[in-house]
């Protein structure tokens, strides 16, 4: 059935636009929500009395769309992604991740309006995308992609448990060979002096008959 835009919806089009959509998808989603008016004599009055309103605000969209295509075609978007020494990407540079390095850059473009070539880019370099803009309109911007290269972190390889358990007992051997050479192997002897009876005590020379 037909129906005419009461305002701008981005999947259908603007306001006065006039549309064939389904019965259902009418009925139930853009009646009820303002979106869009039954395609009748009537109806069709109300968007004409509206329409140098309408029209004024499409002029408008032209200029500001102007503007916005002057504005992309003088930025130079660099973007980092991580990448191999090969200069190709872990991934790739999408449509919606130049959208959000353009809102980054104060510009909110819907990721749907970028075309890249392709599935996106893969490698570092220099691109171009397009952009669509207001009807017809459409503008250039110019892309760096530039590599983060990431290096692998090596790890020590840890030594296995029977490997672990001969380091022990030979740093235990090790330990006892020093501690023995540390000790002297044989002790010297010390002389006996021997004491006779009379030399003993004082009190065995005081019990000698004078």
């Amino acid at each position: 059935m037909k129906v005419i835009l009461n305002k701008d919806f981005a999947t259908l089009g603007e306001e006065g636009d006039v549309k064939e959509v389904a019965k259902g998808y009418a009925r139930n989603f853009l009646f009820p929500r303002g979106i869009a008016l039954p395609f009748t004599p009537g109806m069709i009055k109300v968007i004409e009395g509206r329409r140098a309103e309408i029209d004024a605000r499409k002029e408008q969209k032209r200029k500001d769309a102007m503007g916005l295509k002057e504005r992309l075609e003088n930025l130079e978007l660099s973007i980092t992604m991580p990448a191999g020494s090969n200069g190709k990407l872990y991934g790739a540079v999408t449509n919606q991740t130049i959208a959000d390095e353009l809102a980054k850059n104060g510009f909110q473009i819907e990721r749907k309006r970028i075309e890249l070539a392709g599935s996106g880019f893969k490698n570092v370099g220099k691109y171009k995308a397009a952009i669509k803009l207001y009807e017809n309109q459409s503008s250039e911007i110019s892309i760096i992609i530039i590599g983060q290269e990431i290096k692998a972190e090596t790890h020590e390889a840890k030594p296995s448990p029977s490997r672990r358990r001969r380091e022990e007992k030979k740093e235990e051997a090790s330990h006892e060979a020093v501690s023995q050479e540390a000790v002297p192997q044989e002790t010297a002897e010390v002389p006996v002096q021997e004491i006779s009876p009379a030399e003993s005590t004082p009190e065995a020379s005081a019990e000698q008959p004078s």
